[in-house]
């Protein structure tokens, strides 16, 4: 009989009070085993550590840090690999919910896929409300509940820079052996995920689930809706981390089809920055698109 791998569950709380006890259950409800819990509270301002605390008593074993300064998502996760022993990582946010086969599917996918490269493996996700109720589907279904368009895998990097193929984060399972490679998130960036994907795209394949796997919960706050504010701290500090990340991108392209794609990607984030009056911002990615087109980079 083969032993199931050990999968490594990290689950970030900042302020989830109100659902944290919902998403640290949802690892316990798992149909797969085994399975390490690691929570980490960054500093929360609401009352998560007393009720993560409370929650801990029935669940003596879980490790849970408390971040004595708030570090943000992408510092506290990679000061909390060291701690993972699984061969496989999940990057729960304590909002977020798995359900009860999550981790049986991912794992069962990694098994059984002919990608001799695969390093990460995600499925679709249903978006919901505060209060649970049903928001919409990250990727469009069907009515059985299957992707009406066909989900790229294997290579995808070049369909993630064109904007042609998405990865849906909060559904991932990622080999901890990609994380060692790539020494986790950029903890310079303001958000983590595309950065991540791109650079692991350039090395290891993708498969994807056509099933609903995850329940991400969209709130008020979500960084994903401060993005096209106009002289919002949070839009520009976003947006400056993308075009930190296009410069990364341009040293990792390979291919005259990959330079066309950073150019696509540039010309939007343009667009962007003129739609959030971010001026600094505008004439920087305008520079470089156009050394991009002299061929200077």
């Amino acid at each position: 009989m083969i032993q199931n791998p050990l999968v490594t569950i990290i689950c970030l709380c900042y302020n989830h009070g109100k659902y944290v006890v919902e998403a640290l259950n949802s690892v316990l409800n798992q149909t797969y085993s085994p399975i390490q819990l690691i929570i980490a509270d960054d500093c929360s301002n609401d009352d998560s550590v007393l009720i993560i605390a409370q929650w801990l008593k029935n669940n003596p074993d879980v490790l849970f840090i408390k971040n004595p300064i708030n570090l943000g998502n992408t510092r506290t996760f990679n000061s909390l690999l060291k701690y993972a022993k699984g061969e496989f990582i999940i990057d729960l946010a304590a909002d977020d919910l798995l359900l009860p086969n999550t981790v049986a599917l991912q794992i069962e996918t990694f098994q059984k896929s002919a990608y001799k490269k695969l390093g990460i493996v995600y499925g679709n996700v249903e978006l919901i409300y505060p209060d649970g109720s049903h928001l919409y589907n990250f990727f469009k279904t069907d009515s059985n509940g299957k992707r009406v368009l066909q989900q790229p895998v294997g290579d995808i990097y070049l369909g993630l820079l064109s904007m042609q193929n998405n990865v849906c984060s909060v559904s991932s399972m990622v080999k901890k052996e990609v994380y060692d490679k790539l020494n986790g998130y950029d903890e310079s960036l303001y958000y983590e995920d595309f950065d991540f994907w791109i650079r692991a795209a350039r090395l290891y394949e993708f498969e994807f689930i056509d099933s609903i796997i995850f329940k991400k919960r969209e709130l008020p706050s979500s960084l994903s809706a401060q993005r096209f504010k106009r002289f919002n701290s949070r839009a520009w500090k976003f947006n400056n981390s993308t075009y930190r990340m296009i410069l990364k991108i341009i040293n990792l392209n390979q291919s005259e089809a990959e330079k066309k794609a950073i150019i696509k990607m540039i010309q939007y984030e343009i667009f962007i920055a003129c739609k959030t009056l971010n001026i600094k911002l505008f004439f920087k990615h305008l520079l470089l698109l156009s050394k991009l087109k002299l061929n200077l980079i």
